[in-house]
């Protein structure tokens, strides 16, 4: 991951007891190489498993060797303690926030969308969702209909404590009270596949010396392989030829459910927009960065697909289906639907979109 770009953020939320925690020790255990910054919302005891090993917890900054910076917080903190995890020489390559399970994700949202730090950009929000208590937990907690109307990617955790037939009616929920799109990730005991939220490094890129963490996975000491990769697959795409962008923007609105991650770069190659363009979609989240080719750089596009139950020669055809012969002679508004989900800086006249939460539904 490119140190000199903004770090994600990516807002980990949920109500007590869905197995937030659980879902982050194991992005922690199964990070490889990539620097994870984590900041827990919340005050009290602090279930981590490297800060427990570490013998470390409470309510200071924590400093592990592989770079893992753990601070609990309030609110009003949350910039000061992302000013501190995105300095230079953390070379953090990811923020996880573990909201309070009492936090509104909307304002944590907003409060990211709206902070001024360069360094760092919202990531998206991934709600966690407790199969076997799901039920009892939205009447014990109304909003979690709002919550999950804004959540870019939902994981339902305990899938183990459900049969077929309860996931099944769960799930049929989750798709009419999240919005259209909205993935749901089943897991059990909070293991998903790192790679849907963020890149993990390959161990030869790990620079200075390996942390805690990296000698406990290669002792053996963390079950590293819990081999919740084999749920997904996936799918590369690679074009010389320059993509449409309205076609392209029509497939990304059509993604099936089962895709959850989208990664790579475009090349549009239209008029005033021949960067290259990053692709980072986790969900319903969507973003692009334009960055400029290195020199002798071939102009091409590289996307990576993360799915379940994806039909991977049908994503392949669509995305055939969106290259563009001519992009010189392209009208340079056929941009516009993706420069909707640029980042521009207040010094070039334009803003940050900032997700739409106004579609949540209403609660008692």
């Amino acid at each position: 991951m490119n140190s000199r770009q903004p770090i994600p953020v990516v807002v980990l939320a949920g109500f007590l007891g869905s197995g937030k925690t659980t879902v982050l020790n194991h992005l922690l255990a199964s990070r490889g190489g990539t620097r994870i910054g984590v900041v827990v919302n919340d005050f009290g005891s602090i279930e981590i498993d490297a800060m427990s090993v570490a013998g470390q917890v409470g309510d200071s900054m924590v400093s592990l060797g592989g770079g893992c910076l753990c601070c609990a917080v309030d609110g009003s903190e949350l910039d000061a303690y992302l000013e501190k995890l995105s300095a230079p020489a953390h070379r953090i390559d990811v923020i996880v926030i573990e909201a309070s399970g009492l936090a509104e994700p909307q304002e944590m949202i907003r409060m990211l969308v709206a902070n001024e730090n360069p360094a760092v950009r919202y990531g998206g929000m991934v709600e966690v969702v407790d199969a076997a208590e799901f039920d009892a937990t939205r009447a014990r907690h109304p909003e979690t209909d709002r919550h999950l109307a804004v959540a870019d990617l939902v994981v339902l955790n305990k899938t183990d404590r459900v049969d077929a037939g309860e996931r099944a009616r769960i799930e049929k929920e989750l798709a009419a009270l999240c919005a259209p799109g909205t993935p749901v990730v089943g897991a059990d005991h909070g293991r998903i596949d790192p790679e849907l939220l963020f890149d993990r490094r390959p161990w030869t890129e790990t620079r200075g010396q390996l942390s805690f963490e990296d000698l406990l996975a290669e002792a053996g000491g963390h079950d590293r392989c819990t081999h919740a990769h084999a749920a997904y697959e996936s799918t590369e795409f690679s074009s010389e030829q320059a993509l449409s962008p309205r076609r392209f923007m029509d497939f990304l609105d059509r993604r099936p459910a089962g895709l959850y991650r989208i990664k790579g770069f475009v090349w549009f190659g239209v008029p005033g927009h021949e960067e290259r363009y990053e692709i980072q979609a986790v969900g319903r989240f969507l973003r692009f960065d334009p960055q400029p080719w290195r020199r002798g750089e071939p102009r091409l596009t590289q996307l990576v697909l993360i799915g379940s139950g994806t039909d991977g020669e049908g994503l392949l055809r669509e995305l055939e289906a969106c290259r563009e012969e001519a992009p010189q002679d392209a009208n340079p508004e056929s941009m516009w639907g993706v420069l909707r989900y640029v980042d521009r800086p207040a010094e070039d006249g334009g803003d940050a979109r900032e997700p739409d939460t106004s579609e949540a539904p209403p609660t008692d």
